[in-house]
């Protein structure tokens, strides 16, 4: 298939584009860089373009004869959304919405969207199944799950095709270590933690060690890059007899702060200083997937469950680019 990978220079996307390619698929990349990073599309077709813009990406689709549409494109700082709930309704829902009209209009129908964990907010119970109540805390999860509501009722009119795939935390580098994680500013705990093992960060900070958990600290579901965009592949060739796919994307193995820590000190033979702090509001003490679902329904199983490879995939990208892709190549203005 032409497969169009809308955020497809950002971590997730430049692997997706890769394993699309590696499948026999060609990928277009459209990215607006804003976030992604030129250098990271490889040989893969790259239009420069924002999703806001409606007249490219009817161009797009139409002059590259586009057959699906993947996306990555949405802004992800939780934090930051509840700061600018409107910048995040505007890019994730209101650009999404963009998207759907262009595609509707180019007769593309086959739509896999990447979606969170986060439409499920503070779950009373784990693991988190697909019939877990959904209930956004912030704007980023509200944004997200809006899209998929908007996805749900385009599906019921047999006018979209669309698998939305609920990620937990992609982790790792894939494409034998060559596609890493560069966030600017950086949020993620591994890559955080891999910047204090490297001397780029003073010290890493644990946000409470009073929770009932084994060692008091919050556990969380990591799932290593390349077994996400798998999974992604899998869902694309799903939507040829569906209309409708909800998928949870994780382990179903919890780790906790401290072990992902002491994991990174493993792998990197470094120390580094580890300061305990308050904790943050909002973070529950376990959130881990179910992912029975995607097993049964994609055969779907992953080939990196354990924290160890996941972390040495990350490490290893890391090494080889200390100051991100800025280290191979600049980034294009």
């Amino acid at each position: 298939m032409k497969v169009l990978v809308c955020g497809g220079a950002g971590y997730i996307g430049s692997n997706m584009t890769a394993m699309l390619a590696r499948g026999g698929h060609e990928p277009v990349v459209f990215d607006n860089l804003a976030k992604g990073h030129r250098s990271a599309v490889k040989d893969a077709e790259f239009v420069r373009g924002d999703l806001a813009d409606y007249g490219l990406l009817v161009e797009t689709l139409g002059n590259y004869g586009i057959d699906a549409v993947m996306h990555f494109a949405a802004f992800i700082e939780v934090g930051e959304s509840v700061e600018k709930p409107l910048t995040y309704y505007r890019n994730n829902f209101c650009n999404t919405h963009n998207l759907l009209c262009a595609m509707a209009e180019a007769g593309v129908e086959k739509f896999v969207f990447s979606s969170t964990a986060a439409v499920y907010g503070m779950p009373e119970t784990t693991p988190i199944t697909e019939e877990t109540s959904k209930a956004p805390i912030n704007p980023y999860g509200e944004s997200k799950w809006a899209v998929e509501r908007l996805c749900h009722f385009l599906s019921e009119t047999k006018k979209l095709r669309y698998a939305a795939l609920r990620y937990f935390n992609a982790a790792g580098a894939g494409q034998d270590c060559t596609l890493g994680e560069d966030h600017r500013p950086e949020s993620h705990l591994i890559p955080l933690i891999i910047q204090a093992a490297m001397g780029k960060r003073d010290a890493v900070s644990i946000f409470g060690t009073d929770y009932p958990t084994p060692d008091g600290t919050c556990v969380r579901d990591y799932i290593h890059i390349e077994d996400l965009c798998k999974a992604h592949l899998l869902a694309l060739d799903k939507l040829d007899e569906a209309y409708e796919l909800v998928c949870n994307l994780g382990n179903g193995k919890g780790y906790s702060v401290r072990e992902v820590i002491e994991t990174v000190k493993k792998v990197s033979g470094k120390d580094f200083r580890v300061i305990e702090a308050d904790r943050r509001r909002g973070d529950p003490p376990v959130l881990t997937a179910d992912a029975t679902k995607a097993k049964i329904e994609l055969g779907w199983r992953t080939d990196y469950p354990q924290l160890e490879k996941i972390i040495q995939s990350a490490w290893t990208w890391h090494d080889n680019h200390p100051d991100g892709y800025d280290s191979k190549s600049p980034r294009p203005v």
